[in-house]
């Protein structure tokens, strides 16, 4: 007849048991979701990169020609990714992440990209956290207002004109809120500024995307 003192090791023993194939499970569930997970937020990222630059200006593979920059003017917190798109090898534009630290309610993260002209190719938003119905007009399902970005560069218009027209510039604000446009505005300026100083050496870096020797 079992012992009390049996009873209870051999309850903790079975308890033991569940844990452990709970725990199991759980792993063999995480390992079988990290690759969809993983292949769906590369999916979403090309989406979004081809919605600023589309895929017939470039022969390249833009996910794994990247490069990594630290600059205060693109992002005061991280580093960020910069995608270069080639065509026959020759530098035809770059998409650099971007960050607005500055919005209203947190920082605004942006895809800019860039031709290797200087000229605006687009520019969308990555995240954001600016309040519904007041901020969220940077967001292209919401409003055009970023679109108006494609075509510009730092001569047009002209440097002291990279304002909202609250502050005396060439670009709307939002009904109710200035404080969201005008940090995407001065990311965007930061970012053509950048890549103005950068371009030779953003191009000619070694990649440090998917497949790059370690």
């Amino acid at each position: 007849m079992m012992t009390r003192r049996s009873a209870i090791l051999a309850a903790a023993g079975i308890l033991g048991l569940f844990s452990i194939a709970g725990t199991g499970l759980v792993t063999l569930a995480q390992h079988g979701t990290a690759g969809r997970i993983a292949e769906n937020q590369r999916q979403t990222l090309l989406h979004t990169l081809q919605a600023v630059l589309p895929p017939q200006r470039y022969d390249n593979d833009i996910l794994a020609d990247v490069t990594h920059v630290s600059s205060p003017e693109l992002d005061p917190r991280r580093p960020v990714a910069v995608y270069r798109a080639r065509q026959q090898g020759a530098p035809v534009a770059a998409v650099l992440e971007a960050t607005a630290p500055d919005g209203y309610s947190g920082e605004i993260r942006l895809l800019v990209a860039i031709k290797a002209s200087g000229e605006l190719a687009g520019v969308r938003v990555l995240s954001h956290k600016e309040t519904p119905g007041l901020g969220d007009p940077i967001e292209d399902n919401k409003s055009d207002w970023i679109l108006r970005f494609t075509g510009l560069s730092l001569q047009n218009p002209s440097y002291g004109q990279w304002k909202v027209k609250r502050d005396g510039g060439a670009f709307d604000q939002f009904t109710g809120a200035t404080i969201t446009p005008r940090a995407v505005v001065k990311a965007v300026f930061r970012a053509l500024q950048y890549f103005d100083t950068h371009k030779t050496e953003l191009f000619d870096a070694e990649s440090t995307g998917p497949g790059a020797a370690e």
